[in-house]
């Protein structure tokens, strides 16, 4: 059985195939039919709707898109539609009449998923700017209208204090009503299929060692796709939705320690802080709605030779955990991937964390991603440097792509044609052609082989480039000091 909340009222499931989406259950099961379909892949924002849950004690609203959940990620939370958002005396929503008094609806049919995204963003940043607009916003598309009667219609909304509406007063009791169920295991079996929800990582080592064959979901912003647009059934469904304790993000003095369960979204700044171009990559990853369940974890796991994620954690040197049962062991990231979709992941082990190395002062890292969009799309090529200079003198050097190989994968022969070599133009030019002997890339819809080696070459020459504009930048704002 599962059990959350439709809007305010405890719903109760047990005759649900795991394998339904939110989407699904919305439609079929509710009479919710405002939630619309658009493509069944989560990149059109149409189906989006918003979940509450309890962080920290705390109600917490994020965007999601309902085609990619499955009704097991509802467990012990708040799930609300554009119907929901009604007042009691009947009268629209304060986001909702944005809309309307700004003519940011036309045929309608993206509408509901606008009005969700713009909800949860009012709930989460009531002064939000234009920047914070857009990034909430680049998830859900229009044919229509062009979009800036809805950016209006979201600035409008911008306040110095939260809108009062019903789920502001409701908002301790919601709470309550959530702490009473949001600790309990759930289990959904429909015919021969069946699906897990544990809370703790012993109990999802103990089910994984029970049920070997089973496929692990995080966020399943990926997985769900078997079943969205394959058609395919997955018997066995083990969610880690529920695992407290794989949420964690820790710093220490020498490592940056992330579950393997935590959103996207939730990694965002502290990645960000220590990394500037690892937290741009993250602000293009997908959609907000993707970020806001989709898992580094699930990044890795997923083995995607165009995986955002790899290639930087690659450049890196960080490591992952994986366990199984009561035993882990921690292997270097670059290990893992072993070749197209097959991983050093043995049965009924999982990534339990995964564990990034802190800067050093010494170090230059920078990363780049190629895509035919800027937001909400995956890369053609994604490359990612970590430079170390001793006089001028390469002495340490990583370089990792993704969408160059079956895997992502490092540039050894790059490397070693710049180690122990003067940083300059003539020794980056001479390992450019270098990485003609490190990789074979395909062509596909997404470019030409020739198109990702000239691209991935580019990618080092313009390091070299900013490193030593940024360089020159800093020794001229000594000089004029001196």
């Amino acid at each position: 059985m599962i059990k959350f909340l439709l809007n305010q009222k405890v719903r109760e499931e047990t005759q649900l195939s795991p394998n339904m989406t939110v989407l699904n259950y919305l439609r079929t099961q509710t009479n919710k039919t405002g939630t619309k379909e658009g493509c069944g892949s989560g990149d059109c924002g149409a189906c989006t709707v918003v979940l509450g849950e309890l962080v920290n004690g705390q109600l917490q609203y994020r965007s999601v898109n309902s085609c990619l959940t499955f009704v097991s990620a509802l467990h012990g939370k708040q799930l609300i539609t554009v119907e929901d958002l009604q007042n009691t005396d009947k009268s629209l929503h304060p986001v909702q009449q944005a809309l309307v008094e700004f003519h940011g609806s036309q045929c309608g049919y993206c509408t509901p998923g606008f009005i969700m995204s713009m909800f949860a963003l009012s709930k989460n940043r009531p002064q939000a700017n234009k920047e914070d607009i857009l990034e909430s916003l680049a998830g859900n598309l229009c044919r229509c209208t062009g979009y800036r009667p809805i950016i209006d219609a979201a600035m409008s909304l911008s306040t110095d204090k939260p809108i009062l509406d019903q789920f502001a007063e409701l908002e301790l009791r919601t709470i309550e009503k959530l702490k009473s169920i949001s600790n309990e295991p759930a289990t959904l079996n429909y015919k021969n299929l069946s699906s897990f929800s544990p809370t703790t990582t012993d109990e999802l080592a103990e089910l994984l060692l029970t049920y070997p064959d089973a496929r692990l979901l995080a966020g399943g912003t990926d997985l769900a796709l078997e079943v969205t647009q394959f058609q395919r059934e997955i018997k066995q469904l083990i969610s880690v939705n529920l695992v407290a304790d794989m949420k964690v993000l820790e710093e220490t003095d020498s490592d940056i320690i992330i579950g393997a369960n935590l959103p996207i979204s939730d990694c965002y700044e502290v990645i960000s802080k220590h990394y500037p171009d690892f937290g741009e990559l993250l602000h293009r990853f997908a959609s907000l709605q993707v970020r806001n369940q989709g898992t580094l974890g699930g990044n890795i796991a997923n083995a995607s030779p165009i995986g955002d994620a790899p290639p930087l954690l690659i450049a890196l040197n960080a490591n992952i955990t994986l366990r199984r049962g009561k035993e882990s062991r921690t292997i270097p990231i670059e290990d893992y991937f072993i070749s197209y979709k097959v991983t050093a992941q043995q049965p009924s082990e999982f990534i339990e964390k995964i564990i990034i190395p802190m800067p050093e002062a010494h170090k230059e890292f920078r990363a780049y991603k190629l895509s035919k969009r800027l937001d909400d799309d995956i890369s053609a090529v994604c490359g990612a440097f970590n430079l170390e200079l001793d006089n001028g003198v390469v002495s340490s050097m990583r370089i990792a792509f993704g969408g160059m190989a079956a895997t992502p994968k490092r540039a050894a022969a790059c490397e070693q044609a710049l180690l122990g070599k003067k940083w300059n133009v003539a020794t980056v030019k001479a390992a450019m052609i270098t990485l003609e002997n490190d990789f074979e890339p395909l062509s596909d819809f997404r470019a030409s082989k020739e198109y990702r080696s000239q691209t991935a070459a580019n990618m080092l020459y313009r390091f070299f480039i900013e490193q030593q504009n940024v360089n020159n930048q800093i020794e001229t704002r000594v000089t004029s000091y001196v």
